[in-house]
């Protein structure tokens, strides 16, 4: 998996006042814990910050700080309602040698049977929780969709990977090919 680097500086802990004042300078307050560390807190730029959460793409990311290098991902993210502006994000520890869980996208390519058929392909999932060691997380998971017929579906269930666990449910529909009326039709007609 990629990595990114993220600069930080480390912050004292402050009331309301305070956070006010690092986000009308362009910084946004982070949170680091994990791996029985001490929580550390920070700010990074927001200019810096949206290059990690305004893509499809998942990084683990190195984050500098004080000095230290931190490996970590994303955890959770707060977005201001209206103006859509990130106001905080925890940062998980990871370790290269425990497993590490994160959503990884999907890259669906191929041209279902089902859709030469008159039907309809949707892509309901564009991303998938996976738990594997950071060697064998990849930047994508690639899903054939060429077999898909009429009617038929893949789930997060039907796909296997090696080195990689799926975390999502197994029930989480990924993609799949509805019937339309012209291909009803057509199916009917042939039937008679």
């Amino acid at each position: 998996m990629k990595h990114f680097q993220l600069d930080g500086e480390i912050r004292q802990k402050g009331n309301k006042a305070v956070i006010k004042a690092f986000r009308k300078q362009g910084l946004v307050p982070c949170n680091l814990y994990g791996l029985g560390m001490d929580n550390v807190l920070f700010t990074v730029k927001a200019k810096d910050l949206k290059m990690v959460t305004d893509t499809p793409a998942s990084y683990i990311i190195d984050l500098n700080l004080g000095g230290k290098t931190y490996m970590a991902v994303l955890h959770e993210l707060q977005f201001h309602p209206v103006s859509d502006e990130c106001l905080h994000v925890d940062f998980l520890a990871v370790d290269e040698k425990k497993p590490i869980a994160i959503e990884v996208p999907l890259n669906i390519f191929g041209h279902p049977k089902g859709v030469q058929a008159g039907g309809k392909f949707v892509q309901l999932c564009r991303k998938l929780r996976v738990s594997a060691l950071m060697e064998n997380l990849p930047d994508q998971l690639d899903i054939d969709v060429t077999p898909l017929g009429l009617e038929k579906r893949i789930t997060a269930g039907d796909l296997n990977y090696d080195g990689i666990s799926i975390i999502s449910p197994k029930t989480t529909i990924i993609c799949r090919v509805n019937a339309t009326r012209a291909a009803q039709q057509a199916a009917a007609e042939a039937a008679e």
